[in-house]
């Protein structure tokens, strides 16, 4: 028997997913598909349908020519309006919901230790739950590779803010996000490297003058070099040039 049209809370799980997994390993034999898609009680082939959907309305995707799948219901357009570009809001109301079918609430699901009752808790179980969403948006849109080594190897790489989480009002998004290596991640948030708006990285005077005098090749041999670009959700050009300008006087060669 075939089921109803997809709801409000199920349209939203599917941009979760959309957002979790690289579009081009989106298939109905993808194990996240099939996941989520048990979870609000769909078929594989129909979340993943729906994550096609949702690639329509992606401009990224556009961008690549990637059109995603032609036909799509109106409800879709509704939710990619209210949640693009409000990323802490997808984010929350997504697990969220994603845990309402199974049953769950979602404080009790965020481990927090020793931490006082109320609006404090409140605020960090969001933020922890955005934390993850951020991860998990950054490192699928560069299909789990760093995107200044070509590493795969997840444990050792992180969802790297270019503006710093303390800094940033869009701090879930994941434009604002690089997948870098733990050690890239650290030069990167000291400023001892960056990127310009045309993508290439940049070394500091000082890590290329380390370099010359113990060529290890952790960094001179990516100076000028482009970064592997995301599938999606490409680092935005203000945040780049925010974090380039935040450290400028390091002296990039």
């Amino acid at each position: 028997m075939l089921k109803n049209n997809w709801s409000r809370e199920e349209t939203i799980v599917a941009f979760n997913v959309y957002c979790k997994i690289p579009f081009k390993k989106s298939s109905k034999t993808n194990p996240t598909v099939i996941k989520y898609a048990n979870i609000i009680g769909r078929s594989p082939s129909a979340l993943n349908m729906k994550i096609g959907n949702l690639g329509r309305l992606d401009p990224e995707l556009k961008k690549k020519g990637i059109s995603g799948l032609i036909n799509g219901s109106k409800l879709e357009e509704i939710i990619w309006d209210e949640f693009h570009g409000n990323w802490d809001d997808l984010a929350f109301e997504s697990e969220k919901i994603i845990l309402e079918f199974q049953g769950k609430d979602i404080e009790n699901e965020v481990e927090i230790e020793n931490f006082p009752e109320g609006k404090d808790k409140e605020r960090l179980v969001k933020t922890r739950i955005n934390q993850s969403f951020f991860r998990s948006s950054v490192l699928s849109a560069y299909n789990i590779t760093c995107c200044i080594t070509g590493m795969k190897i997840p444990e050792l790489l992180i969802a790297s803010h270019i503006i710093p989480w303390k800094e940033n009002k869009e701090r879930t998004n994941p434009q604002n996000g690089l997948c870098l290596n733990n050690l890239h991640d650290k030069a990167f948030d000291k400023g001892l490297i960056t990127i310009d708006t045309d993508y290439n990285i940049l070394i500091s005077k000082y890590l290329l003058d380390y370099e010359k005098q113990k060529p290890d090749l952790y960094f001179s041999t990516f100076n000028k070099k482009k970064i592997i670009l995301p599938d999606k959700f490409f680092p935005k050009k203000e945040f780049i040039e925010q974090h380039y300008s935040n450290f400028k006087t390091n002296e990039y060669n």
